[in-house]
């Protein structure tokens, strides 16, 4: 990012394609943390070709990271295994099991989220199933604490990763004692605790001369994809909603005050301004299942089209896809489902009737109506979503499914012209004082597009309260 005018530089993404996942089983979802790191090499060889910037003028790292996942190291910073990813469903029993333990008033007034299928149940599964390696570890970390730790050599991760793990305790504002209690873990487990905006570390020498980077450029922000998206949307103070459709589908809002939801659907975590003296809570609505269903549809349904085309196609059909219903749930166990994993499907699908046009709308609309089934959960919160800003990616290059979020919604989409790595880079000189405060930060930050619901909204809502009567699981 170029500092002098807010603009993008240069950006570039590694690999071209999405990551491959390994699942040994059912539900599991791993990835190599060396491959992560092998990966941002290509990216910032790229980027640093495209920008043609002078190498001495970069003046702070800002990292975002896909939130949840669990690297282990040992005590010479070598990964122990696999990375259990986001999207692993294995510890969900294990999760549910320390909620009944602990008891929903701890878990959900101090973690305000049930352990769940989170990252400290991740490594309750590995202490359980995998002693050997579990008794290797020295600290755990989160994928982009160890992105961090391989740039400059400490180990440190944030309070607000520590929330997304439900390893925070809010109320006490310090790790979580009961539930490592519980689990039998040690707090030394956990690395150096620094802020989200600071000058974390530094570069270092070795690695500096690996990348070919000054050494001493300091690592001044980091935060999970989700909170770093609506950081980057501009999204700070209470009231304010940001909204990502990519691989999957997240709604988050800010709140100021400790609330939960008693099922734990949607989850509750320390937002990237948060500090005990001004609460800033960012409630999260995921949706594993949104993106990989489009791709998914286009490998399988429409594989000689690329997405702008299927979008094309989608629209040929009417509102409703004269009756077919589609449900996003098809990649690992939902947490707006309490952790039910019913998998994706369609329903009423007629041979005679339904082509490719009504899959490929109906999908669309699926994934909006999933959407609501969590925003509406959220309302329950006290977060009201009258406007959604989003940047212009993804999903939300389709006019259609942001046209079917507004009216399902029944709110105002927002379409900026930003997205995570430039909300990192403005995290990163926000971190390092090369901005004042957020406001300088933002000052630029461009609305492209505005979607207000339109006369489809009667139709689109009799449509989801059908989808909301026929889901099951």
């Amino acid at each position: 990012m170029n500092l002098s005018d807010g603009s993008c530089a240069a950006s570039a993404f590694y690999p071209s394609e999405e990551m491959a996942i390994t699942a040994i089983k059912t539900g599991w979802a791993e990835q190599d943390p060396g491959q992560w790191w092998n990966n941002m090499k290509s990216a910032l060889k790229d980027v640093l070709a495209r920008s043609a910037a002078p190498k001495d003028q970069i003046k702070a790292i800002g990292i975002s990271y896909q939130m949840h996942g669990l690297v282990a190291l040992d005590n010479k910073g070598e990964v122990v295994r696999p990375s259990i990813i986001w999207c692993d469903s294995r510890a969900v029993e294990i999760g549910d099991q320390a909620f009944n333990d602990l008891g929903a008033e701890y878990c959900l007034s101090n973690c305000l989220n049930s352990p769940g299928n989170f990252t400290a149940s991740k490594l309750k599964w590995v202490k359980d199933n995998e002693p050997e390696l579990f008794a290797r570890i020295h600290k755990i970390m989160l994928p982009g604490d160890y992105m961090a730790y391989k740039l400059t050599g400490r180990m440190q991760t944030t309070v607000s990763g520590l929330t997304e793990g439900i390893m925070w305790d809010f109320k006490k504002a310090s790790i979580a004692e009961e539930l490592f209690d519980y689990f039998g873990f040690a707090k030394d487990l956990i690395p150096e605790i620094v802020d989200t905006f600071s000058e974390q570390s530094q570069v270092s020498e070795q690695v500096a001369s690996e990348l070919g980077l000054p050494a001493g450029i300091p690592v001044s922000y980091r935060a999970g994809d989700q909170p770093n998206n609506a950081f980057s949307l501009n999204v700070l103070e209470p009231g304010e909603v940001a909204a990502t459709a990519g691989t999957s589908g997240v709604v988050y809002g800010v709140n100021d005050t400790l609330a939960r939801d008693e099922q734990s659907r949607v989850n509750t975590f320390a937002h990237v301004n948060h500090s005990q003296e001004q609460k800033r809570l960012g409630v999260l609505l995921c949706i594993n299942g949104t993106g990989i269903l489009n791709s998914w549809l286009r490998k399988n349904v429409a594989a000689h089209l690329d997405y702008a085309a299927m979008n094309e196609v989608a629209m040929k059909a009417p509102v409703g896809a004269k009756g077919l219903l589609v449900y996003p749930f098809g990649n690992g166990a939902e947490r707006v489902l309490g952790n039910a994993n019913p998998g994706g499907g369609f329903k009423g699908i007629s041979f005679n009737i339904h082509n490719q046009s009504h899959m490929l709308r109906a999908a669309q609309e699926g994934i909006a109506y999933s959407f609501r089934y969590g925003v509406d959960i959220m309302g329950e919160m006290g977060i009201k979503a009258k406007v959604v800003r989003a940047g212009k990616a993804n999903m939300f290059l389709s006019p259609l499914f942001r046209q079917t979020m507004a009216n399902v919604l029944d709110a105002r989409i927002e379409l900026y012209d930003t997205d995570g790595a430039l909300g990192a880079a403005r995290g990163a000189a926000l971190g390092a004082g090369l901005y004042k405060n957020a406001a300088e930060a933002f000052e630029r930050l461009t609305c492209l597009e505005t979607i207000e619901p339109d006369g489809d909204k009667v139709a689109v809502n009799e449509v989801y309260n059908s989808w909301k009567n026929n889901l099951k699981f």
